[in-house]
């Protein structure tokens, strides 16, 4: 089951599939697109699985035994694939919120957002090479962009598994925050990364022209939202 959680500008897509330690069947890939579709509008998107075992434990061996063609095996991650492109194509920030661990697609769903927050205790991998395949699902591709060619290839290559403050130190995950508190404090961020203006950061970083980055500079500055956050700041001394 794929949940879909709207909250004053956030959406919350969950993978909850407990007894498959939320891997991902084709079904879930058809719950995915749909999530994505209700989640269209909101300012900032959060991808996670339920529970604090596993982020997403990669496809789910059990249903896609069943692919035994090499026209089964490409129609299965083109169509994973592009909903991998649809969360980095998210107009907001997209956050991966590692719950728990990420492993082989699991990785690959992680990095397709812009920002990964890790509980302490999560590990995280590209470990396709264990069952003699690759990242299909464009993990591979990003993995580089994020961590540089030599070490995603050590990574992908190697199928090491690391924990989450190694996954911080090399730029794969980019901040780990205590498990105790871990609910409430990515909640916290991704409601921050929810506003108006993390939406337009994200659409200049993303190669803006410098007319195009100004104009939305020039747009917040006349809005109620700025205006009113100034004012709270110039009459705080009075």
């Amino acid at each position: 089951m794929v949940d879909l959680e709207l909250d004053d500008g956030l959406a919350v897509i969950t993978i909850d599939r407990p007894q498959a330690r939320n891997a991902i069947s084709l079904e879930t890939m058809d719950q995915l697109n749909k999530a994505l579709d209700g989640a269209e509008g909101a300012r900032a998107l959060v991808i996670t699985g339920a529970g604090d075992r596993a982020f997403v434990s990669g496809g789910d061996l059990k249903e896609l035994a069943a692919l035994r063609t090499e026209f089964d095996a490409s129609t299965m991650a083109w169509r994973m694939r592009a909903i991998c492109d649809r969360i980095a194509g998210f107009p907001g920030p997209t956050i991966a919120v590692l719950n728990g661990h990420a492993l082989g697609g699991g990785a690959e769903f992680a990095v397709s957002a812009d920002i990964r927050l890790a509980a302490d205790d999560i590990k995280i991998g590209f470990n396709q090479v264990t069952l003699e395949i690759m990242p299909a699902w464009g993990g591979a591709e990003r993995l580089v962009e994020l961590v540089g060619y030599s070490k995603a290839l050590l990574l992908a290559g190697t199928g090491m598994v690391i924990d989450a403050a190694e996954a911080e130190r090399i730029g794969l995950v980019d901040l780990v925050l205590p498990r105790a508190s871990f609910e409430p404090d990515w909640r916290a961020i991704a409601r921050a990364l929810a506003s108006r203006p993390a939406g337009e950061i994200k659409r200049v970083m993303k190669g803006a022209t410098t007319t195009e980055a100004v104009a939305a500079f020039a747009r917040l500055w006349v809005s109620d939202e700025h205006w009113a956050a100034a004012d709270k700041v110039m009459n705080r001394n009075k």
